[in-house]
């Protein structure tokens, strides 16, 4: 059995991951990292056979990872990042295998065919990790953040299967707790992830907040109307009427 760690701060990201690796039966996700220091905790604690890494995440990034915990525990590693493929054909040409957000099933399964053809010999690991090491001692810059790294599709759990949802398919957004519901054409679906984190990560130019508990497809509404005791609503078009706060007026009522 294979041992994998996910090491990414997006809890999305990491269902989205999930996911994937249900269908694959010789691999077990053992734990789950959202930072530099509690991912270098986990790989040396837990002595993984492979690490999912996104290359971006909180307290120092997944070649800083690398570097602290290759003296102790060096696993195979698959980098997770939002960079487009020209970016990343450093990290190819080193053959250190790399999955692009939103991540396709056909490469994912690519790079898991790569890793088991990778622990089929010592040989094969040594030179893996020889090529990562000279990576991570040249300490190259990495790419530059793409100019747009916003949310363009969801991974949402229906019943016993999980369904993606395009950003640009998404009515509403309302909080829910510690979740929000995405309302896609009349039908409601809950994403592990607090509002205020996710508004980090939808495009600004299409989605804007307009109450502390709702944010809402710009290109959905259709009028804002007043009400009697002076506040307005934001009405879509399917009908919706939502509470537009007056915190957050100025964000619609401006032209664009």
């Amino acid at each position: 059995m294979i041992r994998a760690l996910l090491i990414d701060d997006e809890l999305h990201a990491r269902d989205g991951l999930r996911f994937q690796l249900q269908r694959e039966s010789d691999i077990s996700v053992v734990a789950e990292a959202i930072d530099g220091p509690k991912a270098v905790d986990a790989i040396i604690r837990l002595r993984p056979d492979l690490v999912f890494l996104d290359i971006q995440i909180p307290g120092f990034d997944g070649l800083e990872v690398i570097r602290r915990v290759s003296p102790i525990h060096l696993p195979l590693v698959v980098f997770v990042t939002a960079y487009n493929d020209y970016a990343v054909r450093a990290f190819e040409a080193r053959a250190v295998d790399y999955l692009v957000k939103p991540i396709r099933a056909d490469r994912f399964h690519e790079a898991i065919k790569r890793v088991r053809q990778l622990l089929t010999t010592a040989q094969s690991q040594k030179d893996f990790h020889e090529r990562l090491l000279s990576l991570i001692q040249s300490r190259e810059p990495l790419p530059a953040t793409p100019a747009s790294t916003y949310y363009r599709r969801f991974t949402v759990r229906e019943g016993r299967r999980f369904v993606i949802i395009n950003a640009a398919d998404v009515d509403w957004f309302e909080a829910a707790s510690n979740y929000v519901e995405l309302h896609v054409g009349g039908r409601e679906h809950l994403l592990r992830v607090p509002l205020s984190d996710l508004e980090k990560k939808l495009d600004p130019v299409r989605f804007v907040r307009i109450h502390r508990s709702t944010i809402v497809n710009l290109e959905r509404i259709a009028q804002i109307q007043p009400t009697q005791n002076g506040d307005f609503n934001v009405v879509l078009t399917d009908g919706t009427a939502l509470r537009l706060s007056r915190v957050f007026r100025d964000r619609v009522m401006v032209s664009k």
